[in-house]
């Protein structure tokens, strides 16, 4: 009985490069993909944190609204109470060597009332200035997560936007560093989103500050025009360790980071990468190790022209 055993078809060297060629691209593909994934799990996680601090904001902005407007009445109402107070301390001296300005003379070193006198307003004015700063940082978390314009292009002034990150982030850098501001002050409005350029701020302003491993250093912030290109720009520079150059062309790339494990992402600056380009700007980069790194965003005045 015959039996014919089919044989497995030989690959030509051609047909294995291909296949190989092939394989290559669907990993490179899935790459993609799977970078794609992760950054817009980090953007809706953004977006969830912004929603949140907006909802915090609100919440503390009522009960500090009244508390600060209580403030202004108990004020008024001091300031009448030491004027009925300076009316009686007038009429002791006609009640001197009686048994009522004996308790009255008594009570006044008791409550020791020349010590309140200069103490009470120096709390008012002590309290009111810590509401005060309160309500501005409830300002700047609101200014910072923008979620009242539904991630709508708006005008918005970036010498502000980046006080309120400023603010936002004052724990990461007041250890760290003194901040400079060399702010052009006739700096236009941009046609931008921004809550997101805001969030490229932070990512820039928090790396400055992880850049810095002397004891205290310096991160200088900067904003200018440049009318011929109808842009502006903004430069966050830093006197810290600074960046090798085999790093410097990796340092947008997803998930690559300089840092320690368990220390950073990778994601910062690839997201702020990705939100610069969405407003067709350009986010570049020098550093020099041990002298310190420049990080300089420029976007047009007008916006993306395709939102």
């Amino acid at each position: 009985m015959d039996m014919t055993i089919a044989s497995t078809p030989t690959l030509t060297q051609e047909q294995v490069r291909e296949l190989l060629l092939a394989h290559e691209a669907l990993k490179e593909a899935n790459g993609r993909l799977s970078e794609a994934q992760d950054k817009l799990v980090q953007s809706e996680k953004l977006a969830s944190i912004g929603q949140l601090a907006a909802g915090v904001a609100h919440e503390i902005n009522n009960p500090i609204g009244y508390i600060f407007s209580n403030f202004g009445t108990l004020e008024k109402y001091l300031g009448d109470l030491f004027e009925m107070l300076a009316g009686y301390e007038a009429a002791e001296d006609e009640l001197a060597g009686t048994a009522i300005g004996a308790k009255l003379k008594d009570l006044r070193e008791r409550v020791e009332l020349d010590f309140l006198k200069e103490d009470i307003p120096t709390l008012m004015a002590e309290s009111k200035e810590g509401i005060t700063r309160v309500r501005k940082i409830v300002q700047d978390l609101k200014d910072f997560s923008r979620v009242d314009a539904h991630q709508e292009w708006s005008w918005a002034n970036l010498n502000q936007g980046i006080d309120s990150t400023l603010n936002i982030v004052n724990n990461e850098v007041k250890y760290k560093a003194d901040v400079v501001k060399e702010y052009d002050s006739a700096l236009p409005e941009v046609h931008c989103l921004p809550s997101e350029l805001n969030q490229v701020f932070m990512n820039l302003l928090v790396n400055a500050a992880h850049a810095i491993t002397a004891e205290r250093g310096t991160i200088t912030i900067r904003t200018g025009t440049d009318p011929a290109a109808a842009t502006v720009w903004i430069e966050v520079a830093d006197d810290g360790q600074g960046i090798p150059k085999e790093n410097l062309g990796r340092i947008f790339d997803p998930f690559f980071t300089t840092k320690p494990v368990g220390k950073g992402t990778g994601l910062g600056l690839s997201l702020s990468y990705g939100i610069v380009k969405k407003h067709q700007g350009q986010l570049e980069v020098s550093s020099e190790v041990n002298v310190g790194t420049t990080f300089r965003v420029t976007v047009p005045i007008e916006g993306a022209t395709q939102p």
